[in-house]
């Protein structure tokens, strides 16, 4: 059996002992103790495989331990460094690693098919104050094309800027007006003052918060121009001042289980915004010493909880007023020598589709409009808002698509507009929205307008039927 050669084998190793430490001992005795225990292992395989038995009588001498060395205690060993300690520190990414470039551009084919195209002198023509593509004479035309460049500054300060190609310039041949120019739109700096970055302020020239139509952009938006009435308070939404804005986590959380789902947000202006401004308008040099200040609120309700038929819901509410002083631009040149109220509140509700929703923003307020009885600019009311319903169909032989409805109303004045003249707007839109593969959007409306020329020397209002195609393309 082989159990007491082993056995054996195991009893002579612990006789003879398991080294010392290899700090009290040189090579040759660590040599000695091994060779040692070598020949102790033949003798015993020798014994199991039926060798003489004189081959264990004289067993080899055990071997000599070496006296007891007093040692020093060594001292202490370095940390050993590791790869990462070793490596050289991290560097930094150079700027042009830290900027992210993104745009779209859309092309717009609007043809009046019914009414006022033209009108005797004097009186409205069916045009719009948001796409002056709208004639009786245009064919095609560019309503925005926008480069963005933004990036981070650091680990609390980040950058944006964005201008627009597609604006156009008049007077430049004999009256003449050209095209394709570029115009900024933003450009501003958020200092985040928490690491979460739900606390930010904002410096330049970015969107004042005023009216969730306006705040969102117009490569997210499912109609294909803002309302009069919610843009009137703020046209081309921007202006150069300092706004700050809270995020809540639990209002974050509502936001990007939206923005996963592919829903079209207005972007994150936070939960709360408070701003001030010039208030004279974008790209407008400021002509008096008041500032224009606003303050905003909007705040996304998760509905999931009141039953299997709400799964996925959501329902925002929120609200958003400001106080400002302006001076027109007027028809003899420069703008009005005095500077007239303006101020309005707003109210929004949303009900982002799953696959239904529903979306209306409303406002009240006063501020500048010629007046035709006294021939001159004052401060008068101005009311007005839309109600908008969706259907959001993810698939379809034609891709993702989105049929919408909207009905909106203004009474009051423009003041972006030289001598803020008076626009009284009634329309009903209808229209579909199309995304073919994911960088292309499609959309086709057609649009029944009642509405006053914005110029206060064309009496009445002009009505009549349009049908409106836009190809946005994202990059």
């Amino acid at each position: 059996m082989t159990s007491r050669p082993m056995a054996s084998l195991l009893a002579a190793i612990a006789m003879t002992g398991l080294p010392a430490p290899a700090a009290a001992q040189t090579v040759a005795e660590l040599q000695q103790q091994i060779d040692a225990l070598k020949a102790q292992v033949q003798a015993l395989i020798a014994a199991q495989s039926g060798a003489p038995a004189t081959a264990l009588a004289t067993p080899p001498p055990p071997p000599v331990m070496p006296p007891p060395v007093a040692v020093a205690a060594a001292p202490a060993a370095a940390p050993v460094r590791t790869a990462a300690a070793l490596a050289a520190p991290k560097k930094p990414k150079p700027w042009y690693d830290r900027i992210t470039v993104r745009g779209y551009t859309q092309l717009r084919l609007n043809e009046i098919v019914s009414g006022d195209r033209d009108a005797p002198a004097g009186r409205s023509s069916l045009r719009s104050v948001h796409d002056a593509g709208l004639t009786d004479a245009n064919n095609f035309s560019f309503r925005r094309i926008r480069l963005v460049f933004a990036g981070d500054l650091g680990d609390h300060a980040a950058f944006s800027f964005q201008p627009d190609f597609a604006t156009a310039v008049s007077n430049q041949s004999v009256g003449e007006r050209r095209e394709g120019f570029a115009q900024l739109r933003d450009a501003y700096v958020d200092l985040f003052l928490n690491d979460a970055k739900s606390i930010r302020l904002r410096f330049g020239q970015s969107k004042v918060p005023f009216g969730w139509e306006n705040l969102q952009s117009s490569s997210n938006r499912l109609t294909l121009d803002r309302s009069d009435a919610i843009n009137a308070g703020i046209p081309s939404e921007r202006d150069i001042g300092v706004v700050g804005y809270v995020t809540p986590p639990a209002v974050q959380a509502v936001w990007d289980r939206l923005e996963k789902d592919g829903q079209k947000l207005f972007g994150n202006y936070g939960a709360f915004g408070l701003g001030l401004y010039n208030g004279q308008g974008v790209n407008r040099t400021e002509r008096n010493n008041d500032l224009l200040t606003v303050a905003m609120a909007t705040w996304p309700f998760a509905l999931d909880g009141l039953g299997d038929g709400f799964g996925g819901q959501v329902l925002e509410l929120g609200g958003a007023a400001y106080r400002n002083r302006v001076q027109p631009e007027i028809r003899a040149g420069g703008v009005s020598a005095r500077s007239y109220l303006d101020e309005r509140i707003g109210l929004h509700a949303i009900l982002y589709p799953q696959p239904l929703g529903f979306q209306a923003e409303w406002s009240w307020g006063r501020g500048p409009e010629y007046v035709v009885d006294t021939a001159r600019i004052e401060t008068r009311p101005a009311s007005g808002g839309y109600v908008q319903t969706m259907l959001r169909v993810r698939r379809s032989p034609l891709g993702a698509l989105m049929p919408y409805a909207r009905w909106q109303r203004y009474r009051g004045g423009w003041k972006a507009a030289t001598n803020a003249p008076r626009l009284e707007t009634n329309e009903l839109e209808l229209g579909v929205e199309f995304q073919p593969v994911r960088p292309l959007e499609l959309t086709l409306a057609y649009a029944r307008m009642r509405r006053r020329e914005a110029d206060e020397r064309l009496a009445g209002r002009a009505e009549g039927s349009v049908i409106r195609t836009q190809l946005q393309w994202n990059y």
